[in-house]
């Protein structure tokens, strides 16, 4: 009988985009490549990547350092809105700021955002079917990290709001079929220098 194993997600945000975000920029390029090599002894089964051209020159360049690893582009992935909070959900403090922020974005991005978030959980969370361990890296935006750390955490579904995430960082939730979910690790740039961290994120948020 086929039982089930852990499940390891390296979780990252693209690197640095250009203004119009069409492509990489040369820290950009180089924060996908030190990542790459930061993974390099890690037994990825599979790389999946949102369909813009940010998370896939990502993913591409990360995927230079495994031999025989997949590439998988996956909408659910990418970049978009996972979840709409009703202003009694929020902080009184927080909600006049929070709302106005995501009233920013196109109503389409906003209805189609939640199916999406739902389908990211059930393809890239919980344990895996079978007596091995799986090691799957998603490189996505800021927003699914957020979603998918708060979902580890057991968190409010608006709680996606405020994790944020640094161009290329790296994050890691264990799901095993014994426990909750683990945060192994958060946010980490240690495989950056100093100049490569804390890009895509407002000054107010560099550490």
């Amino acid at each position: 009988m086929t039982g089930t194993a852990a499940r390891y997600l390296y979780l990252t945000r693209h690197g640095e985009a250009s203004p119009d975000e069409s492509e990489l920029t040369d820290a950009g390029r180089r924060q996908a490549a030190l990542l790459g090599e930061r993974l390099r002894g890690v037994p990825l089964a599979a790389v999946h990547h949102g369909p813009l051209a940010r998370a896939e020159q990502t993913a591409r360049l990360v995927g230079e350092q495994f031999d025989g690893v997949t590439r998988h582009v996956s909408e659910a992935a990418g970049d978009y809105i996972p979840y709409l909070p009703a202003r009694e959900e929020l902080p009184p403090e927080a909600a006049d700021a929070w709302l106005g922020f995501l009233d920013q974005f196109p109503a389409e991005e906003r209805e189609r955002g939640p199916r999406l978030a739902v389908a990211a959980l059930a393809d890239f969370t919980g344990p895996v079917v079978g007596d091995e361990p799986r090691h799957e890296l998603v490189v996505t935006h800021n927003f699914l990290a957020g979603w998918l750390i708060r979902a580890a955490l057991d968190a409010p579904k608006w709680r996606w709001l405020g994790i944020n995430h640094a161009n290329a960082a790296l994050t890691v939730i264990r799901y095993t079929p014994d426990r909750p979910p683990a945060v192994l690790l958060f946010n980490d740039t240690g495989h950056l220098p100093a100049e490569l961290r804390w890009t895509g994120l407002p000054p107010e948020l560099r550490v």
